[in-house]
């Protein structure tokens, strides 16, 4: 079952690994949110924005692998991956 706010549900508790279905669709879910959004997003404006949303979530990234105590090479791995992720949904959004 897909839901946001499982674990504060009751009995959520006994369902504390998700299946493989529920983690392909949020994945599924989180893709189609971002495209979505980028889309719209980029009807008025192109490079401007993508380099805003580049930025933040570069920044942001940052501030959680300090608070997970991520190690360099996993922070600088995990930037990595965040900017393939944002230059494929962008790709997809059709706007480069």
């Amino acid at each position: 079952m897909l839901s946001a706010d499982r674990d504060f549900k009751p009995g959520g508790e006994h369902f504390a690994i998700p299946t493989q279905g529920e983690v392909e669709g949020k994945l599924m879910v989180s893709e189609l949110v971002a495209v979505a959004c980028l889309q719209e997003l980029l009807k008025k404006e192109h490079a401007p924005v993508v380099e805003r949303v580049r930025r933040r979530i570069l920044r942001d990234l940052k501030h959680r692998c300090r608070e997970l105590k991520l190690c360099t090479d996993d922070e600088k791995a995990t930037a990595s991956y965040a900017s393939q992720i944002l230059d494929s949904a962008v790709k997809e959004a059709g706007c480069r």
